[in-house]
Formats: C-alpha cells, sequence, structure tokens
C-alpha cells in the first residue's frame, strides 16, 4: 500500500477510519524511512495519530520496520536507550548506574537523541563511556569494557529525520515511541524512561509484540531510566516475555526534586567515588542500577562503584 492508503485509513472520518494494523504499521514505517514519501503525506500520518494517540500494534510495526534499518551490531545482554530532552532533570546519574551494570560483566549499549540539550553526551565524556559511530567501534568498545553508547544520527539516519520533524510540525510525535522501543542490537532485556505515564503499558504491550523477554519502563528524571530515591516507582514491563507491575518503596525520606542542585557536568566524577557523593545522589545511582540489574533477572548480583568500591543496593530507609 502507498503512504497515502495508510493516511487514509487513519484519517477517513468518524465511523470509517480505525488504527494500523502491525503489519501495516510496519508497511508505513518503511515508506517513511525510505526516499520516496512526500513529506506532506508524512506529517499528515504522523499527526493523525497523534490525534488520535497510538496503539501498541502500530508502536511494534514501526519499530519492526525501524530496527530492519539498523546496521548488524554485535549482541548486547542490555538495551538502554535516552530520548529525553532534558530540562526537568539534573545531572544524568543515570550513565554511572549504566557503568556499574557493565562492570558486572552485562554488556549494554545506550542510544539516543536528546534534542539540542548536551548534557547526556556531555557526561558520557565526562564518565569515559565510549561513543561509537560505527558497529566496528560498537564492537571493540563492548569487549573492552561492556559499554558502548550509539548516537540515533549515526544509528538510523532516516529515522533520526523523522524525530526531527518535531522542529517542523511543532508536536512530539510516536517516533519518540518508537526509537525508545528501537533495541538495536537485539537484546533481551531493555529499561526505558518515559516523562508521560500512561506510555508506560504502551510501551510494554509493544515490546511483547517485539518479542522482548524483560522490560522495565518508569516514570523517570526527565523521561530518563532514572529513579527519584525519595519516591515510591511504579515499574511496568514483562519478565520472561509475560506481563509484570511492581512497586518499589521509596529509598530515602523527604521532598526534593531531581534538579534541585544545578551542578557543573564535571560533579559527574564525584561518582566514581562514593566516599565523596552526596546520600541523594548514591541513592539515585544505586536504585537506577537495582532496577537495571533486577530487569536483567541479577538483582542479587553485587554491584560496584566505577572506583571498585562495593554498593549496596538495599540501603534502610533514611532521612
Amino acid at each position: 500500500m502507498s503512504l497515502a492508503g495508510h493516511v487514509a485509513t487513519l484519517g477517513r472520518g468518524p465511523g470509517r477510519s480505525r488504527s494500523l494494523t502491525q503489519d501495516e504499521a510496519r508497511d508505513a514505517m518503511t515508506l517513511m524511512l525510505g526516499k520516496d514519501a512526500a513529506p506532506e503525506a508524512i506529517g499528515a500520518l504522523l499527526m493523525l495519530l497523534r490525534m488520535k494517540g497510538e496503539t501498541a500494534e502500530e508502536i511494534a510495526g514501526f519499530a519492526a520496520a525501524a530496527q530492519e534499518q539498523a546496521p548488524a551490531l554485535p549482541r548486547v545482554d542490555l538495551d538502554w536507550p535516552s530520548y529525553a530532552a532534558g530540562r526537568t532533570r539534573g545531572l544524568p546519574w543515570f550513565l554511572v548506574s549504566a557503568l556499574m551494570v557493565a562492570q558486572s560483566g552485562k554488556r549494554a549499549m545506550l542510544h539516543g537523541w536528546n534534542g539540542s540539550d548536551p548534557t547526556v553526551r556531555n557526561g558520557l565524556e565526562t564518565l569515559g563511556i565510549p561513543i561509537a559511530h560505527t558497529p566496528a567501534e560498537a564492537e571493540a568498545a563492548l569487549n573492552a569494557g561492556n559499554i558502548v553508547y550509539m548516537p540515533l544520527e549515526n544509528l538510523c539516519p532516516p529515522l533520526m529525520h523523522l524525530l526531527s520533524l518535531r522542529a517542523v510540525l511543532g508536536l512530539r510525535s510516536c517516533v519518540n515511541t518508537v526509537c525508545r522501543m528501537l533495541n538495536p542490537a537485539g537484546a533481551a532485556a531493555s529499561v526505558q524512561g518515559v516523562f508521560h505515564p500512561s506510555y508506560r503499558l504502551l510501551q510494554a504491550d509493544a515490546a511483547q509484540r517485539l518479542g522482548l523477554r524483560s522490560l522495565t519502563v518508569i516514570k523517570g528524571g526527565g523521561g530518563e531510566f532514572e529513579r527519584h530515591p525519595a519516591k515510591a516507582i511504579e515499574a511496568f514491563g514483562l519478565r520472561d516475555g509475560a506481563p509484570w507491575q511492581e512497586t518499589e518503596a521509596a529509598r530515602l525520606e523527604g521532598t526534593r526534586r531531581l534538579a534541585d542542585s544545578a551542578r557543573p557536568i564535571n560533579s559527574l566524577k564525584v561518582a566514581v567515588s562514593p566516599a565523596a557523593l552526596p546520600r541523594f545522589e548514591s541513592e539515585i545511582i544505586l536504585g537506577t542500577a537495582h532496577l537495571a540489574m533486577d530487569t536483567l533477572g541479577c538483582a542479587d548480583s553485587p554491584l560496584h562503584f566505577p572506583d571498585g568500591t562495593h554498593a549496596s543496593t538495599s540501603l534502610p530507609l533514611t532521612a
């Protein structure tokens, strides 16, 4: 079917329009990622989905087509997307959590794009997490340290183009969710953050349709997979391929926002050694790492800070 045909399916009007099936969504995304799709049709389809609200079938179909466009990559244990704009969060402490997962022996691939906010990519450089632009660079980084970050613009340029249409259309589209579901290295486990809680179940349902075995989705700091230590966290996703939901108790007492303390990016270096790390930031890192390890089925495995210091993930509630 042409892209115009898919637009017609979505936009025929009350009583006649309907959502796309998973196969139709896969075909539509394949067309949008190609070179011949009319930009007017792409914009129409994305905005019709925005008005209607995307379904799990549509997200799964779109993500499957996008996965076909990504290059062949070395397999990893954990997929960690990062696509939040960062306006409501502090420093990306979750990057330290990802490092801790890698130090446990699990291979983790981060990938993403954060709009005009350079904080995450500056944090990668500060912490020494390799940024790979090719599959060969990714494999070398994973073999050396079990962790790598791939920019979306290198990973899948056509999908990056669709994501960038937000500046043209003026609104977020379903492409933001598709990017989170990309899982370019075919990991069996994924951790995902959302800003709007309603997307947690949508992404869990789409992940199940894509055959993911384990997934944890939370409303995280600024939309990233990063838990707030002073709040109970509702987690949704999959375990052994089946729907799963759990509430994790707060790790700290008190009230505070993640972005309350503005700090320079070099402050992330403090997290390499926990002795100089404030308790609140330490609990951001440990709580996020614990959720990631639980997603991998390794909740009881020991964790260490980047300097080798043993980290407990079951500290008592404290003020």
